[in-house]
């Protein structure tokens, strides 16, 4: 059994606000700084999706790239792009938005509706120099 990788690579922009609620506002402002403003902050992020498996026999696909392309632009960009992560999405209501915390929400949201027999692995760049990948 031969496995093969094949990557997306997506984009989208976002607000948010890193703050832990049941922290006060300069214990935030100490351990966040600016990513605590009051007003949020924006990124442009890129995404990398890695889909490992094996190709099927008869299409040699490992996963049809247009439906993971549509897959994407369902679960990730039309959630989360031109949004505040925080006001705007239900996953992050509860949820402080880090990359760290980004990358495994877009991972469980994509693993549910991927084939078992996939594997996935998220990239996620929050500025050019900073990036996460879920699982490790």
């Amino acid at each position: 059994m031969n496995k093969v990788s094949v990557f997306r690579k997506e984009h989208f922009n976002a607000a948010h606000r890193l703050h832990v609620n049941e922290w006060s506002d300069e214990q935030n402002q100490q351990f966040f700084g600016l990513c605590n403003n009051k007003n949020y902050h924006g990124h442009n992020y890129d995404l990398i999706v890695k889909v490992t498996g094996v190709p099927d026999a008869v299409t040699g696909y490992v996963i049809d790239m247009k439906m993971l392309s549509n897959l994407l632009h369902k679960e990730v960009i039309e959630k989360f792009d031109h949004k505040n992560l925080n006001l705007d999405t239900e996953e992050f209501k509860n949820l402080n938005p880090t990359a760290e915390n980004i990358a495994i929400v877009i991972y469980n949201l994509l693993k549910a509706k991927l084939s078992g027999d996939l594997e996935i692995q998220i990239r996620l760049y929050e500025t050019e120099r900073n990036f996460v990948e879920y699982p490790a």
